[in-house]
């Protein structure tokens, strides 16, 4: 069972960068999905981006297409998500996560995602 925790949230103006870390204890296989998701309150869970862990395939929201990066560290069992040009909207608890076994492809689905995070908190103001 893998672990995760985020961190690198913050206060950061309009326009500015954050990345935000997810350390993994536990293995993390070339063929698993790892997501990014964040959710604001009293609104559902929303998806952000992923990643294959061996690192050929990205996916990203249209909302975030071309501001966010999704990256991970082999090493450091580390995902990443570089946050630029951030705008207020994206003020949001971001959580970290690993695809289920046995889900589709491709998939976005909050439902098919599981081992989160307990989230950290990014707040953009305006």
């Amino acid at each position: 069972q893998v672990q995760l925790v985020e961190s690198g949230g913050g206060l950061v103006q309009a326009g500015g960068s954050l990345r935000l870390s997810c350390a993994a204890s536990g293995r993390i296989f070339s063929s698993d999905v790892m997501g990014w998701f964040r959710q604001a309150p009293g609104k559902e869970r929303e998806f952000v981006g992923a990643i294959r862990w061996s690192g050929f395939t990205t996916d990203y929201a249209d909302s975030v297409k071309g501001r966010f990066t999704i990256s991970r560290d082999n090493a450091k069992n580390t995902l990443y998500l570089q946050m630029n040009s951030l705008k207020p909207e994206d003020t949001d608890v971001y959580y970290c996560a690993r695809q289920s076994a046995g889900t589709a492809y491709n998939t976005r689905a909050t439902s098919d995602f599981g081992s989160w995070g307990q989230g950290t908190q990014v707040t953009v103001s305006s």
